[in-house]
């Protein structure tokens, strides 16, 4: 049967452990909160990146240090499950960063989720 509290909360622990993972260094395991798919979709400022693999690259590239990664704050607006296996995220980023770093970040994001028999995972995010 599906409970939305339930989900709803573990989502939100998706979150949090991928906060705690980025605020860690740890891309790998922030990545883990995203669907290990070739049709796992990131859209942003660059443009569109399609497939698992290629955002985690994208991730390493972009923030090749733990200064360029700085310190990963969500605020997450809402939590709308859209059926029994999926929900949609809304929330806000802000990266604190130093000058040499990249400097501070932020802005908002939109995240499609699938309940998987892994658990729930990220298959589609929007940031800007």
């Amino acid at each position: 049967m599906w409970q939305p509290a339930s989900d709803d909360f573990t989502i939100r622990q998706v979150l949090e452990l991928q906060e705690a993972a980025w605020n860690r260094g740890d891309i790998e395991r922030f990545m883990q909160g995203y669907e290990n798919s070739p049709q796992t979709l990131f859209f942003g400022a660059a443009g569109i990146t399609r497939g698992y693999q290629a955002v985690l690259d994208n991730y390493k590239r972009r923030y090749a240090s733990k200064e360029a990664m700085g310190r990963l704050t969500f605020t997450i607006l809402e939590v709308r499950l859209t059926g029994a296996e999926s929900a949609f995220v809304l929330g806000r980023f802000a990266l604190d960063r130093t000058a040499a770093g990249g400097g501070p970040a932020k802005g908002v994001f939109s995240l499609v989720f699938r309940k998987l028999p892994v658990g729930w995972k990220i298959v589609l995010d929007h940031t800007s």
